[in-house]
């Protein structure tokens, strides 16, 4: 960041740090219709009917923002993002919120997976101005499109150290109007500093050995040789990562180095298979682990995840002739064949963390991350009968939940399993004296059990967008899956999305 771009946000940063109230968060949804209703992104769609005046990307915003000199409130998203849900059920439904809205502001929505251009515009300046991004992005422009103030999910009232909605909101609003051509002024220097941070030339030169082994070394310093996976929570798959291992073995397999790289990869492989980031019973991985053990996902599931995963499974088989990863790679596009394709053959983008609560907890909630996917001991036990000692003790089910202490802040998991590989197929045929053949059969008959009850749950909302480049990482996978597996129903569902 220029010390310019630097200054120009500075200058404004009282408008959102000082002097936080709580809002009035006890309105429910209303029985609003706005232009929304006529999009086709299904991110759109869910707030077509809250009481904010949103309107879609174009010209019609930007001329009602030019006519009535008003700025712009532009809130970024995607129709499976967890906190654009809490965001929208604490403040777009909230009557009050609307209302400063409404009068102070034009709204825009965008789903940033039908907008990844204006997604990208906006982004560079929220992660250059705030050292972080995220989604629900929420950012204010002045009427010619020009970023001023920017931020991700904003509660209703303070907390997690982020001011007040509705007083970030009336704070930008006052500014506005008593401050209006410095804000416009400190606009303009900040689009240019953009542009002059992104119109450096890249460098020239050839990529050489030095490059791999820079980012070997950095990666080497990052990963967790106790859980696997680098950094500290949250853990991402990081799939790209995870490819330049195995690639860097094959480079050289004989040193050191490569032998490590490979090491590295196939841990952390072999922990997230076992970890609770997998979907056992139906498939699939989610979106990240919000602890370091893999264990509590973020449970939004992305096309894009699935398909560079099996990728690098696909890999390590390749390498090793382990049939577990090979396994995973079956359990990841079977998932995606029997859930996430459309009748035409094309992909579906991404199935949504939240689902409906049923049960006890209904009452006090109508949807909760993860409630699809959790279970308690005792619905466990019931659907098992005698099998149920061999799958607690190999999932690690317990009664009072097995969620990580820590891992849980609003308490969404309490006194639920998220089911984790605690035991390996030979310890845990040690344990109940049986050979492993027989645990094998126990556990599969057990999953097939509890997929038949949890289909008639109800389901998270599905992103039915097809996208076009993520589908094509999805090609890629059942096509490279066909050549290594050598199995012929892989190649026909990669031909037919290729074909849609």
């Amino acid at each position: 960041m220029t010390s310019r771009f630097r200054f120009g946000f500075l200058a404004l940063t009282w408008l959102v740090t000082s002097n936080h109230a709580s809002a009035d968060n006890a309105s429910a949804r209303s029985e609003h219709t706005n232009r929304l209703a006529h999009e086709k992104s299904p991110y759109l769609l869910q707030h077509a009917h809250n009481p904010v005046d949103w309107y879609p990307w174009g010209e019609e915003a930007f001329a009602k923002a030019r006519r009535e000199n008003k700025p712009i409130f532009l809130s970024v998203g995607y129709s499976t993002c967890h906190w654009c849900h809490v965001m929208a059920h604490e403040s777009f439904e909230n009557a009050d919120v609307a209302a400063i809205m409404n009068r102070e502001f034009v709204n825009i929505k965008v789903d940033r997976e039908e907008r990844p251009d204006v997604d990208r515009v906006y982004m560079t300046f929220v992660q250059a101005t705030t050292g972080s991004g995220g989604w629900p992005m929420s950012v204010w422009l002045t009427p010619d499109l020009k970023p001023f103030v920017g931020g991700t999910y904003f509660p209703p009232e303070e907390r997690y150290g982020q001011p007040a909605f509705t007083k970030v909101l009336e704070r930008i609003a006052t500014a506005w109007r008593e401050d209006h051509d410095k804000i416009v002024e400190q606009g303009s220097k900040i689009v240019e500093a953009l542009r002059e941070s992104q119109s450096g030339a890249p460098a020239e030169g050839k990529i050489d050995e030095s490059i791999a082994d820079a980012a070997y070394r950095q990666i080497d310093r990052s990963y967790d040789p106790k859980e696997g996976g680098f950094g500290t929570a949250p853990k991402f798959p990081r799939p790209v990562t995870l490819n330049f291992l195995t690639r860097l073995y094959a480079r050289d397999p004989k040193s050191d180095s490569a032998k490590h790289a490979l090491d590295m990869a196939l841990f952390t492989l072999r922990k997230m298979a076992a970890g609770g980031m997998h979907d056992h019973i139906g498939g699939g991985f989610h979106r990240y682990s919000v602890d370091r053990y893999w264990h509590v996902p973020h449970f939004e599931k992305m096309l894009y995840d699935q398909a560079q995963l099996a990728v690098a499974y696909l890999a390590a088989f390749q390498i090793t002739n382990d049939k577990q990863y090979e396994l995973v790679v079956r359990d990841i596009l079977d998932y995606v064949d029997r859930d996430m394709t459309s009748k035409e053959g094309g992909f579906f983008s991404a199935e949504d963390a939240d689902s409906p609560v049923v049960g006890n907890d209904a009452a006090s909630r109508k949807t909760a991350e993860g409630a699809f996917y959790v279970w308690t001991k005792k619905e466990i036990d019931d659907a098992l009968g005698d099998s149920a000692d061999i799958f607690d003790f190999y999932y690690g089910v317990q009664a009072h939940g097995n969620a990580p202490e820590g891992s849980d802040p609003h308490d969404e998991f309490r006194g639920k399993n998220i089911l984790i590989q605690r035991h390996t197929i030979a310890e845990t045929a040690e344990h109940f004296r049986k050979t492993k053949e027989e645990i094998a059969k126990a556990l599969a008959q057990s999953r097939e059990k509890l997929f038949a009850i949890r289909a008639k749950r109800p389901r998270p909302h599905l992103d039915d967008k097809i996208i076009a480049a993520w589908n094509g990482l999805m090609i890629s996978a059942y096509a490279r899956a066909a050549q290594v597996l050598d199995d012929p129903q892989y190649l026909e569902i990669a031909t037919r999305s290729a074909n849609f």
